[in-house]
């Protein structure tokens, strides 16, 4: 894939995407997208949302990763809804992932969570707030799964490559970098896209996680905030930056989701903000 940056085709440069994406017809120089609910929370929303994305990206030609997190561990308040049953979630994202030919991802949290995560999900997911625990990257490394590892709100984008050298230095080099912004001040979130290009620097495809960079976290409600109107806004400049994929949680109801609500973009204004953003794609690509 090319960027602004004058980056490689990703499936070239990276070719643990390209057998990741064996399985899907798509444009080589499209962006990939890593797409779905927040959390599981039955199984009539995981295969409603699987199949409407993954035949959105099949029309659109973009390569997609279904995600949904079998458990939400960091929840601001002891009443949060946090899953049904991490093995029964994790299951159902892998049935997900069988029908409609994709790769899934979802969370892990902790180092004995890896080896079973990696019996049902193709990508492990290191979240935020745990990117620099050395015992969780290693054991998620050591499964041979791609490991997705998520900025720290607390780190610059220069600073994660000590986490993908923590993973290639226990001889797994499938290692994908993802930006989430950075807090700002105790109740909001901020992106500087200079991270985008910093973490490519470090030899990684580069994910933008629209979503959550949208957060308003710490409300004193106990339920975290955001600004899904800006969703559009954030995902054009990522693509703008060069960013090789999307990051997008979203619901046919946000409303009623039961984790991350605020944030989640509406699934039916998936597609043609999708359409906006190939057309900017293919502005950066020719660049």
């Amino acid at each position: 894939m090319f960027t602004n940056r004058g980056h490689l085709v990703f499936l070239c440069m990276h070719s643990f995407l390209k057998e990741l994406f064996a399985g899907q017809q798509f444009d080589e120089k499209n962006f990939f997208l890593i797409a779905g609910p927040c959390v599981v929370e039955s199984e009539e929303l995981v295969m409603e949302v699987a199949e409407r994305v993954s035949g959105i990206c099949k029309r659109l030609a973009i390569p997609y990763v279904f995600k949904a997190s079998y458990r939400k561990a960091n929840r601001t308040s002891a009443g949060s809804f946090t899953g049904i049953g991490d093995e029964t979630a994790m299951a159902l994202v892998q049935k997900a992932g069988q029908r409609f030919g994709v790769p899934t991802t979802s969370d892990i949290h902790a180092h004995d969570e890896a080896a079973i995560a990696a019996r049902y999900i193709d990508i492990l997911q290191i979240p935020a707030f745990l990117c620099r625990q050395t015992d969780l990257l290693l054991a998620a490394a050591a499964t041979g799964k791609v490991v997705n590892v998520k900025k720290g709100q607390f780190l610059s984008g220069p600073a994660m490559k000590f986490a993908a050298e923590k993973i290639r230095g226990a001889g797994n080099n499938k290692v994908i970098l993802t930006e989430r912004g950075n807090s700002f001040g105790y109740q909001d979130m901020i992106v500087d896209f200079r991270n985008i290009p910093w973490m490519q620097a470090h030899q990684a495809p580069v994910v933008m996680d629209v979503t959550h960079s949208l957060q308003q976290p710490n409300q004193t409600s106990g339920v975290t905030g955001g600004n899904p109107q800006l969703i559009g806004t954030i995902a054009k400049a990522a693509i703008a930056t060069g960013a090789d994929g999307l990051f997008i949680e979203t619901h046919p109801n946000p409303a009623k989701a039961l984790s991350d609500g605020a944030n989640m973009l509406q699934l039916d204004l998936l597609e043609p903000l999708l359409e906006q953003l190939l057309k900017l794609r293919k502005v950066v690509v020719a660049g």
